[in-house]
């Protein structure tokens, strides 16, 4: 619970994503997350980002859990219907896990199994009701459960993404907030500037905006990102700058550094260091900070 006693006393809450592995050798994923053990708050276990069959994130929570690692697990849309998703909030709770967050799931067509059928017997608003409705002691069906639940909540929202209207945006957010989320995680966040005209319309005391610092893995990614990404903009300056520099993973590393230090001084709630792959920069990254 100690990341929801962060975001009720309004202190900076870090956030590491931590992939569980393809396969069974977890020693990889335990060490890179024990080597930063009281310096980030929870580990964001994602559910088979990008549509990549991983262990699953209940599972790679666990291991993480009986290490005495808080985590936050994702739920997602795409791959089970209600009642397996009712059933596996339930053993995550049983297990020891309070911090769940609800996505939609990226289409299988993104992974590694082309032929998979997406189930999205449920959208992302109906999820996090189902969760509201277990913590309330009952299940979808109305059905009164023995114990209930009671998890802190989270989602995405698209604060600060190119092309998408912040007011639309925070309309959705509202509504997620009306269906039990509690705080929102935003994709990688290059530039301040850009998420500024969503922030005037949210009341930063009540809803906890949680943005994702993403780090760069070389000039080409920054690139490639910059023209192909959707709803994540890269300014030109920032791809100069690892340009010109000789040391450019170093240089990566300082840029994500510096955008950390600059979203707890705007006086967000806290930040995602999402790392994809290489966790064992995470050190690198917050002893700079």
């Amino acid at each position: 619970m100690h990341l929801k006693r962060k975001f009720e006393q309004g202190e900076f809450a870090i956030l590491a994503e931590i992939e569980p592995p393809k396969g069974v050798e977890i020693s990889t994923m335990v060490t890179n997350a024990m080597r930063v053990k009281g310096k980030v708050d929870a580990f964001l276990v994602p559910e088979m980002s990008n549509a990549v069959m991983r262990m699953s994130s209940l599972g790679g929570a666990m291991i993480l859990e009986r290490k005495g690692l808080e985590t936050v697990i994702q739920f997602n849309c795409r791959d089970r219907n209600r009642i397996a998703l009712q059933a596996d909030l339930l053993a995550a709770y049983a297990c020891g896990i309070t911090n769940v967050m609800a996505v939609t799931g990226e289409e299988p067509g993104f992974g590694d199994h082309h032929q998979a059928r997406p189930v999205y017997d449920i959208n992302l608003l109906e999820l996090l009701q189902a969760i509201m409705s277990l913590q309330k002691g009952k299940d979808m069906a109305g059905i009164e459960l023995s114990g209930a639940p009671e998890f802190l909540v989270g989602s995405t929202a698209n604060a600060g993404a190119k092309g998408k209207s912040p007011e639309l945006e925070h309309e959705e957010m509202n509504k997620k907030i009306e269906s039990g989320a509690q705080f929102f995680i935003t994709p990688p966040l290059f530039d301040l500037a850009a998420i500024q005209p969503f922030l005037k319309r949210v009341d930063l005391n009540k809803t906890k905006i949680i943005p994702t610092v993403l780090l760069l893995k070389s000039l080409g990614m920054a690139r490639y990102m910059a023209r192909n990404v959707a709803h994540v903009y890269i300014p030109d300056d920032l791809i100069q700058r690892i340009q010109k520099s000789p040391e450019k993973v170093r240089e990566c590393t300082r840029i994500a550094s510096e955008m950390v230090t600059a979203i707890k001084q705007e006086g967000l709630s806290g930040v995602l260091l999402a790392t994809i792959g290489w966790e064992n920069k995470l050190p690198e990254i917050l002893d700079k900070i």
